[in-house]
């Protein structure tokens, strides 16, 4: 078996399992839990690049690196944040929403800020997810704020990532070392007002808090690894496995409602989805069979 397969697989499923994972610490504040994932996070990813031995990236960073982390730490403290509480509110399907339109919020900031120009099929399932959003807005009576909030979080934080010239491990240390201070300090903090969980709540949940630093690293360094050995048609189309997983956590584990009008918004998000996809797999492969004619003329 390909073993990009198998590193994705470990990314996604990872991600897809991940409100099972937040629910178990839902007793404490959503403030604390972030704080101690960037705390245990740092952690693991240190010693994983002390054991490889990676640490001449750090004689790299510019400023101009330097100042992109800074807005890279900014968007992921806000994404992570706003899913922690959403899950442990109640909002897992909102969640999922936000990450099956992210990949088309992906596509839009690459026309608008890489100048990277869209075909025709692709301004189309742009318009059905726009299409999608406004229905569940009209429906709801509100934005879809969660669902927003995750994916243009996400879609600025991918954009700038894009831009930086550091792998993910160094990437997230780099991001996790910028928040790290204000993570202690306000868990130092919550020490001195008698306020902290940890570590009052029992080693089950302290094992957990500390494995929050594990479960965020792990599937970053899988969807590294598999980035490079599969084609990103490959990496594409199993992305969704995640909000899948989510959604179904939602609706048949938490019981989370889901009426027509959640139906509705949905399926045009899930049909713009499709036709994205589809028209992916058919331009990759012209590209292919373009590449080869080609060679073969050579």
């Amino acid at each position: 078996m390909n073993k990009g397969l198998v590193y994705a697989a470990i990314a996604y499923l990872t991600w897809g399992l991940l409100p099972i994972y937040w629910k178990s610490l839902q007793a404490l504040p959503p403030l604390e839990i972030m704080a101690h994932r960037v705390v245990w996070s740092l952690a693991f990813v240190a010693i994983v690049l002390t054991v490889r031995r990676q640490w001449r990236w750090l004689g790299t960073i510019n400023r101009q690196t330097l100042l992109t982390f800074v807005a890279v730490s900014a968007l992921i403290s806000v994404n992570w944040f706003v899913y922690i509480w959403a899950v442990n509110a109640g909002f897992v399907v909102e969640t999922s929403l936000g990450y099956f339109i992210n990949p088309l919020v992906n596509v839009s900031l690459g026309a608008i800020f890489l100048g990277e120009r869209l075909r025709r099929l692709q301004w189309m399932a742009v318009g059905l997810a726009a299409a999608g959003v406004l229905y569940l807005t009209i429906s709801y009576g509100s934005l879809p704020w969660i669902s927003l909030t995750l994916a243009f979080t996400f879609g600025f934080y991918a954009l700038l990532k894009k831009t930086a010239k550091l792998n993910s491990a160094e990437g997230l240390t780099l991001e996790m070392a910028l928040i790290f201070p204000l993570a202690v300090v306000y868990l130092i903090y919550l020490g001195f007002t008698g306020e902290a969980a940890f570590p009052r709540v029992g080693l089950g949940i302290e094992s957990l808090m500390v494995g929050a630093g594990v479960i965020t690293a792990i599937p970053l360094l899988a969807f590294a690894s598999a980035a490079r050995r599969i084609s990103m048609t490959a990496l594409g189309l199993m992305q969704y496995m995640a909000p899948t997983m989510q959604f179904c956590l939602g609706v048949f584990l938490y019981h989370e409602p889901f009426t027509s009008a959640h139906l509705v918004g949905f399926s045009l998000i899930w049909l713009a989805l499709a036709a994205y996809t589809a028209e992916s797999i058919v331009h990759s492969r012209q590209m292919a069979g373009g590449r080869e004619q080609v060679a073969v003329s050579r």
